[in-house]
């Protein structure tokens, strides 16, 4: 059987209703502890609890953390399999900064659950059995790191979040996701054509994220300003647009070479430089703003954070958000 190493971190899947007040908390001690049992029939298991921290909680800090620990495992252990049971608010956040800085290509499966552990019809012990059945199969090996939820694996970089509190909350949008889990079985009908990695000790990069919105002018920009940030992500209108308010703030910004990544708020589609209007795509990126090739703002804003230790050189920067 295949050497599964099982990371625990927190979350709603180890967390427990009060059946009185209706209240989720996490309690003393981990119940996702009684369902390992359960698991040995599958693979090899050997958990560990990293830390126990509901997922707001969650900072680069411990994502860098979790990349050490799954580098140890697989160089020293001779780990062929990595679960980690995550919060799902920021589930997406850890499995693509995972993703954009693990080498290795054993599996690797971050799971989660909507419902605390005794909850009616909880999902976190079924999506945590799903996920070490995937992560012991061979065919996960080389597909970057995967989330498991709700019988359906997911790319780290397509994975996101869509709804506060049904279960099938996990979705990529445009593509799908790339297998199922069943009773049968594994089985996968997309595989990811490339990945893109980074070697990175550490970070220590400011980035802070906006949403523009209608009538946006420069104002907490110039809030920004102050704060000595190392780049911007801009979550932009449609194809990746901005009202034209913003651009002295903006240009100012680019004059001090610091990096501005554009995305769309948009659920689906693109950044393109299209429009040639004030505050127009194609005048944006004219200007020098790095346009991404689909990420959401919260994946954007974690790229920019980890190329951000490789180079500040802003062609350079394009061409890794162009990936």
């Amino acid at each position: 059987m295949k050497k599964i190493l099982l990371i625990h971190t927190g979350g709603t899947i180890s967390m427990m209703e009060d059946k009185e007040t209706g209240a989720v908390r996490p309690p003393e001690h981990n119940p996702l502890i009684h369902t390992t049992s359960a698991l040995h029939s599958i693979a090899d298991i050997f958990v560990e609890e990293l830390f126990h921290l509901p997922s707001p909680h969650i900072t680069t800090i411990e994502m860098l953390s979790l990349r050490d620990r799954i580098d140890q495992a697989v160089l020293n252990e001779g780990i062929e399999g990595v679960v980690i049971t995550h919060g799902t608010d920021t589930l997406e956040e850890t499995a693509f900064f995972l993703d954009l800085t693990i080498k290795h290509d054993i599996p690797v499966v971050v799971t989660g659950a909507m419902r605390s552990s005794n909850e009616l019809g909880a999902d976190g012990p079924y999506n945590l059995i799903s996920s070490v059945r995937v992560a012991a199969n061979d065919n996960a090996k080389d597909k970057g790191v995967l989330v498991v939820l709700n019988d359906e694996i997911h790319t780290a970089k397509n994975v996101t979040k869509t709804h506060t509190s049904n279960i099938a909350t996990f979705q990529s949008p445009q593509y799908g996701p790339i297998g199922i889990v069943n009773k049968r079985g594994v089985s996968f009908h997309h595989t990811p054509i490339s990945r893109d990695t980074y070697e990175i000790k550490m970070i220590t990069k400011n980035v802070p994220l906006l949403k523009a919105y209608a009538g946006m002018d420069d104002s907490l920009l110039s809030a920004l300003d102050t704060l000595q940030i190392d780049g911007l992500v801009i979550e932009a209108l449609g194809q990746g647009n901005l009202p034209p308010r913003t651009l002295p703030m903006l240009k100012k910004l680019i004059a001090k070479n610091i990096p501005i990544v554009l995305v769309s708020r948009c659920f689906n589609g693109f950044v393109q430089d299209i429009y040639e209007y004030e505050g127009g795509g194609k005048q944006l990126k004219g200007l020098g703003m790095i346009l991404s090739n689909g990420l959401n703002g919260q994946k954007a804003r974690l790229k920019l954070l980890v190329a951000l230790e490789v180079t500040s050189d802003c062609h350079k920067l394009q061409e890794m958000f162009y990936r």
